[in-house]
């Protein structure tokens, strides 16, 4: 069965239009001054994200134009080049072009191929120049040359037909080409960007009109470019039609041409419409979820009606409002005596079953199967493994599972990154893998599975698994790890999640550039999730990513500190513990450390972090509760654990200010309000206080 990848295609394009705004916005404070790392990181990580959507879904001329934009931002990124007013200007208009070309994909329409390719032209000059010439190679970057000019000069250039250094390239484009995205006029033009380009259609398998299919491309075309780029930059310009046609790429020599003048130049005018990019055909399926009104039609479909999410947002709030209401009243009537009061309990155990029941209902509206995500996978896996020159296999289960709308949307670029890396990385090429005795064909795995109240969604591969000794040794080179120090497996696995770390030798559109895991743990604990990362030499890696299944609801476990209560979320909780004195250390008397096991960990004085009063300040009169996030744990250390409940979370951003280490607020059934821990905001407080010693921030 082929995957229709139309039904994503909207979800692309406003992901796409967010992302662009974001991406301006952290370009004009660079304008500013605001020369800030993260703000380049931001810029980089949008143009990656555009790039392989665009690549997965056939988008060519986008993936290829924000490819080079892609190279010039990782230059800034590494400090190659220093950022520069005309370089923002440039990347500013990149914006404007991406914007259009992205607004004319979507519309189905040509977009300005004149001005996309006179600016990535000029995109390409700053990347090719020294740093110090940046500015001026944008002002003096020529247009781009069209295949047919391009091709004259070379006939008046060269009278002689003797052939300089370059490249024989031939290119006959297969039956599905163009229907995904591939245009072969846009990669002459490209080709003629790095040099001198001849070339000569082969027109002799054109049907007559009546059996000429305008999808179809049936023409094939040879090419002599001259030039001093190496294969590499040929290839790169055909990487999304590999396997889509038949492509040869053979060095020149100093021999005379093979195409004449005469038979370079009318030949390549000649070349039909049909060879242009051909409109997508009208799609047959459902729109997306996210879908214009106008895409769906006005006589409906009976079974189902579209309504705003901003709707179903608002009855979710009234729902979580009535039942803090219902369980104030539950309270309210358990002190009181008599007849009336028996019979006003037994009416509001049946409210609290009715409200469970709608809030489930409501909650269960804004609930979308994690297939929607899932379905991205089998085409990137089929062009990785081609473009790789690796088998792969994909398996899947569990894409029935549902998930919130907005937990969904904050999972599909973690998910594309994990995979992504798990083939380029994890999975060996098939020669490697008979050398160790697998089978050539490795397998990726997408899992997803309820747990505890949680999703469980599993990326995993059977590939050559960490290599620890390299990442140990990379992250010693960068100052991450001291020289000396020794760490365990699981704290060299997490290594990987630090921002900019990679290990990969080659740089490529796949990987290498050191984006991706760090994004992945930053949007999992954003929406209040977890990642873990297990990986065995030899056998393979595995990528576990719990999930709450809404960001409205929260299973917590209350926590006592003096009278203040608070709520910890579950899903951060590994255990809990009585303190026994031998087990406590102190560092310079400004850190106090447990001893769990062979782990020393740090101890949060929650009543310090927040200034409350505690009835407890010995820590053998307390509770330990040990929680973690970003790989790093610390204890909690609170007066007395009370239940564990759900509860509605409100923001406290919306309803007072952002605050350090609190997620938001809820109310409790007696009326008090309750504040909701966040478990990394903890852990960056803690370390960020004034009095914390380096010894403690080693520990944490």
């Amino acid at each position: 069965m082929t995957l229709d990848l139309a039904q994503f295609h909207q979800t692309f394009f406003e992901e796409s239009f967010e992302a662009l705004g974001s991406m301006e916005a952290a370009l004009l404070k660079l304008s500013a001054g605001e020369a800030d790392e993260e703000l380049i990181n931001t810029i980089f990580r949008v143009a990656h994200s555009i790039k392989g959507g665009s690549a997965t879904f056939g988008f060519a001329d986008v993936a290829a134009f924000t490819h080079t934009l892609e190279t010039l931002l990782d230059q800034l990124r590494s400090g190659q080049r220093q950022v520069q007013s005309g370089t923002v200007d440039v990347l500013l208009r990149s914006v404007d072009v991406l914007r259009e070309m992205l607004a004319a994909t979507q519309r189905k329409q040509p977009a300005d191929a004149a001005l996309a390719a006179g600016l990535h032209a000029e995109l390409q000059a700053i990347v090719k120049s020294p740093a110090s010439a940046a500015v001026a190679a944008a002002a003096a970057a020529p247009a781009a040359v069209p295949v047919i000019a391009a091709t004259t000069a070379i006939a008046m250039a060269e009278p002689g037909g003797v052939a300089i250094s370059g490249w024989r390239i031939r290119l006959a484009p297969g039956a599905q080409m163009m229907e995904h995205g591939n245009d072969p006029l846009r990669m002459m033009r490209e080709l003629a960007g790095l040099g001198a380009l001849v070339t000569r259609v082969d027109a002799s398998k054109v049907p007559t009109l009546a059996e000429l299919d305008p999808e179809v491309c049936v023409l094939s075309w040879q090419m002599e470019l001259r030039t001093d780029a190496d294969r590499a930059a040929i290839e790169q310009v055909f990487e999304w039609a590999i396997g889509e046609c038949m492509l040869s790429i053979e060095p020149l020599s100093a021999e005379p041409a093979a195409v004449t003048p005469a038979a370079a130049t009318a030949p390549a005018a000649a070349v039909p419409a049909a060879a242009t990019a051909a409109p997508a055909p009208a799609a047959t399926t459902k729109p997306a979820p996210g879908a214009p009104e106008a895409a769906r039609g006005s006589s409906g479909e009976g079974g189902s009606i579209r309504v705003s999410i901003e709707k179903i947002d608002e009855l979710l709030n009234s729902v979580g409002e009535l039942v803090i209401t219902q369980s104030v009243c539950s309270q309210l009537a358990a002190s009181l005596e008599g007849r009336p009061a028996n019979d006003l309990r037994n009416a509001l155990v049946q409210f609290e079953r009715h409200m469970r029941e709608l809030q489930e209902n409501v909650m269960r509206v804004r609930m979308l199967p994690i297939a929607s995500i899932f379905n991205r996978f089998p085409r990137m896996i089929r062009d990785l493994g081609q473009r790789l020159g690796k088998k792969l296999e994909l398996k899947m289960s569990g894409d029935q599972t549902e998930l919130d709308k907005t937990v969904l949307e904050k999972i599909g670029d973690p998910l594309v990154h994990l995979v992504r890396n798990a083939v380029d990385h994890g999975i060996e090429t098939p020669d490697k893998r008979s050398a160790a005795g697998k089978d050539e064909t490795g397998t990726i795995s997408l899992h997803a599975y309820h747990k505890g109240g949680n999703v469980i969604v599993e990326v995993s591969d059977d590939g050559a698994g960490l290599n620890r000794d390299r990442i140990l040794a990379k992250a010693r080179e960068r100052g991450l790890v001291g020289a000396d120090e020794e760490l365990s497996e699981d704290k060299i696995n997490n290594l990987i999640f630090a921002p900019g770390f990679s290990t990969a030798e080659v740089l490529s559109d796949v990987s290498g550039r050191g984006v991706g895991m760090d994004v992945v743990r930053r949007n999992i604990n954003e929406i209040g999730g977890h990642v873990q990362l297990y990986s065995t030499p030899g056998k393979g890696s595995t990528v576990r990513i719990r999930l709450p299944l809404t960001l409205a609801i929260l299973d917590g476990q209350l926590a006592r500190v003096g009278k203040e209560i608070y709520i910890v979320p579950i899903v951060s909780i590994v255990e809990t513990i009585q303190i026994k004195r031998d087990q406590i250390s102190s560092l310079a008397g400004k850190a106090e450390l447990f001893r769990l096991r062979d782990e020393y960990i740090p101890i949060v004085r929650l009543y310090e972090l927040f200034g409350s009063q505690a009835d407890n300040t010995d820590l053998v009169n307390g509770l330990l509760m040990i929680v973690e996030a970003d790989g790093k744990r610390v204890g909690l250390f609170v007066d007395e654990l009370m239940s564990q409940q759900q509860v509605v979370i409100k923001s406290l951003e919306t309803n007072f200010r952002a605050i350090t280490a609190l997620a938001g607020a809820t109310m409790l059934g007696d009326g008090h309000v309750a504040l909701i821990l966040d478990i990394p905001g903890v852990i960056v407080r803690y370390l960020d206080q004034p009095a914390r010693s380096a010894s403690s921030r080693e520990a944490a």
